[in-house]
């Protein structure tokens, strides 16, 4: 599972100095490059020792995805507009 190389949403409850520490997360609705494990919380979560990886990913249609499991080395998600995105995805 590839992991998230930078996660610049600071405010996601999973993301701590910049790092994600969610065990695994998902990727896609389908329709956007999305973080679907991406929310707010008053207070920080995850496992603080481990580093977030790619669980599956439902953006069929990208150059990473084979068989809804992400193929890259690693990802990054950044915050555009009002969600949290994986600047990773590339268009087949």
């Amino acid at each position: 599972m590839p992991q998230v190389a930078v996660c610049e949403v600071d405010v996601c409850a999973y993301n701590q100095d910049s790092a994600c520490h969610a065990l695994a997360i998902t990727v896609g609705d389908a329709t956007h490059a999305q973080c679907d494990t991406f929310f707010t919380f008053p207070t920080k979560g995850g496992d603080a020792t481990a580093t977030g990886r790619v669980g599956a990913c439902k953006m069929a249609g990208c150059l990473h995805n084979q068989d809804l499991e992400c193929q890259a080395p690693g990802i990054t998600v950044a915050a555009l507009q009002d969600s949290a995105d994986c600047l990773t995805y590339t268009a087949r």
